[in-house]
């Protein structure tokens, strides 16, 4: 569905991505997660359409991004970190922006706009960041375009409202859909997120499934010292130290995203020695 192959970016002599390559398929919730300013959300807009590769290919749905055909761009929405919406109702956003979009569904974003407690008849600009972002993320979702792709969607958002996106997300995807989430907030997509990307200074460093992940990793606390000397990373906790270790007899083991994305941004090459065994 997506295909990147050997993409080199830069902001004019500053180099984003020298030779970076990734595929994305159908029917998964990726997780892009790194820190700020490692290229994930130019990773994002190139995707999109939004950035030029200076070097590369990028293939969506069969289109090249960088021509922006309409057929391609009614099958890719983004919600961007920074963004703007009009002064003007709901309503009016759906009469201009919806039909843009052929598989948009009113009832789709009705629902959404209901789960995520938004008032319906208050103008954009009336609204607090965390509640337009909310509204954006409703109209993507809504729009049933086969890429959605996500930059900081939890960004603005509290507690209360990250556990609705969290759920809203989950009954969202479906096989003929690819949705990518790029963010900095590693726990926000816990037990959302199938398949787990980490850059750092435009590089992957990891690409496992979460499957993947538990079936050769175990998150755990223990008190044993032999155990933190052995571990594969740990962690001082109150209740006793965090490890992640070798999964020897592929027990159950839920995983830890913040603990795991600590483990490969400190030592990438031990994590990722478990998985090219």
């Amino acid at each position: 569905m997506i295909s990147v192959s050997n993409l080199h970016f830069a902001y004019k002599r500053k180099p984003v991505f020298t030779g970076l390559s990734l595929q994305l398929q159908p029917g998964h919730i990726y997780g892009l997660l790194g820190k700020n300013g490692t290229g994930k959300s130019t990773l994002l807009r190139n995707i999109s359409g939004l950035l030029f590769p200076k070097q590369g290919k990028i293939e969506v749905l069969g289109f090249n991004p960088t021509k922006r055909q309409p057929a391609f761009l009614e099958e890719v929405f983004m919600v961007p970190e920074e963004f703007y919406l009009p002064n003007v109702k709901m309503d009016e956003l759906l009469k201009y922006q919806a039909k843009f979009y052929p598989k948009f569904s009113t009832e789709q974003f009705n629902r959404y706009v209901k789960e995520f407690d938004i008032p319906k008849d208050a103008n954009m600009q009336e609204m607090s960041y965390g509640q337009k972002k909310k509204v954006l993320i409703s109209f993507g979702l809504a729009s049933n375009a086969s890429v959605l792709l996500m930059d900081e969607p939890t960004n603005g958002l509290d507690i209360m409202s990250k556990s609705q996106f969290r759920k809203v997300m989950a009954g969202a995807l479906d096989e003929n859909k690819c949705i990518v989430i790029s963010t900095h907030q590693v726990k926000d997509l816990e037990n959302l997120i199938d398949r787990i990307t980490i850059i750092d200074e435009g590089r992957i460093l990891f690409d496992q499934t979460t499957e993947n992940i538990t079936r050769k990793l175990s998150f755990r606390i223990s008190f044993e010292g032999d155990d933190v000397t052995n571990a594969l990373y740990s962690e001082s906790s109150l209740k006793g130290n965090a490890i992640i270790e070798l999964n020897t007899y592929e027990e159950d083991s839920k995983l830890d995203l913040e603990m795991l994305y600590k483990a490969i941004v400190t030592n990438k090459d031990k994590i990722n020695a478990v998985f090219n065994s």
